[in-house]
C-alpha cells in the first residue's frame, strides 16, 4: 500500500465539505418518496443527516445531491441556516458522489454520508474529520462483525466461512483528502463504497471506531428501531 505524505501546502487545514447522496429509491424500504426524504420521528432522514453533521462543528459547507425534480423542494426539508447546496445527483451512488465533487472546489477535506445513516453523532463525525486533520488521506468508522459470516456460490452454496475477526462492518461518514478522492473518481469503475475506489489507488484507508447508532436505515425494521431511539431519547431529554 502506498504510504501518503502531506505535500505540505496547508492542505490539512484547509475546508472540509461534506457530500451527502440523497437521490436513491429506497425500494427495501417500501416508501413511495426517495429513501432520504423518508420522516423518522416527524423530520425527514435528511434533515437529520444534515443537522448532524453541522452539529459536528467540523463541516465548512454541505453539498446534497438529489433527484433532479426535487432540487428545489429539498431546501425546506433542512434545519435553518444550513450551509448547504442542493445539486442534481445521478442514476447511481457514483454518479451522485461525482456530481457533488463538481461543486467540491474549495475542499482540502471532503466527507461522503449516506443520508440514510441519520443518526450517525456528530462525536463519530468530528472523530472522522480529526483524523483527516492528522494527515490520513482516507478514513472510514467500522463496527466488529459480530455474525458468522458465509461465502456462497451463484447456486447458494457455501464455499468458505472467512474468519470475522478480520472483518469489519463500514459506516459513514468516510474521509478522505479532496484530491485523493478526485483522483479515485478519474476511473469509471463502480464499489460499494468510496473507500473501495481508493483503494484500488493504492492508497492506505485508515479505520476508527464506529457507532452502534450510525446504522444505515434500509428496511422498515430498521425504520421502527431509528423512531424507537428518536422516542428514546425525546423521552431522555424532558
Amino acid at each position: 500500500m502506498t504510504v501518503y505524505e502531506p505535500d505540505g501546502s496547508g492542505r490539512n487545514a484547509g475546508p472540509v465539505i461534506a457530500l451527502v447522496p440523497a437521490a436513491g429509491r429506497g425500494e427495501r424500504l417500501g416508501a413511495d418518496a426517495p429513501k432520504a426524504f423518508v420522516p423518522v420521528g416527524g423530520i425527514p432522514m435528511l434533515g437529520l443527516a444534515v443537522g448532524g453533521l453541522m452539529a459536528a462543528g467540523v463541516v465548512d459547507e454541505i453539498i446534497i445531491m438529489v433527484p433532479a425534480q426535487l432540487v428545489e423542494a429539498t431546501a425546506a426539508l433542512l434545519p435553518p441556516a444550513a450551509p448547504a447546496r442542493i445539486v442534481a445527483g445521478g442514476a447511481e451512488r457514483t454518479d451522485s458522489v461525482r456530481a457533488g465533487l463538481a461543486y467540491a472546489g474549495a475542499a482540502a477535506h471532503v466527507l461522503v454520508h449516506d443520508a440514510a445513516r441519520a443518526l450517525t453523532p456528530p462525536d463519530l463525525i468530528a472523530r472522522v474529520v480529526a483524523e483527516l486533520r492528522a494527515g490520513r488521506p482516507a478514513v472510514v468508522p467500522v463496527l466488529p462483525v459480530v455474525d458468522t459470516v458465509k461465502s456462497v456460490d451463484p447456486a447458494g452454496i457455501v464455499t468458505g466461512t472467512p474468519d470475522r475477526s478480520a472483518l469489519r462492518a463500514v459506516q459513514t461518514p468516510q474521509g478522505f483528502a479532496a484530491d485523493v478522492l478526485r483522483r479515485a473518481y478519474e476511473h469509471p469503475e463502480s464499489a460499494t463504497d468510496d473507500a473501495g475506489l481508493v483503494e484500488r489507488l493504492g492508497v492506505d484507508v485508515h479505520t476508527i471506531p464506529g457507532d452502534p447508532l450510525a446504522f444505515k436505515i434500509t428496511t422498515p425494521l430498521d425504520l421502527r428501531l431509528a423512531e424507537a431511539v428518536l422516542d428514546g431519547k425525546q423521552v431522555a431529554g424532558r
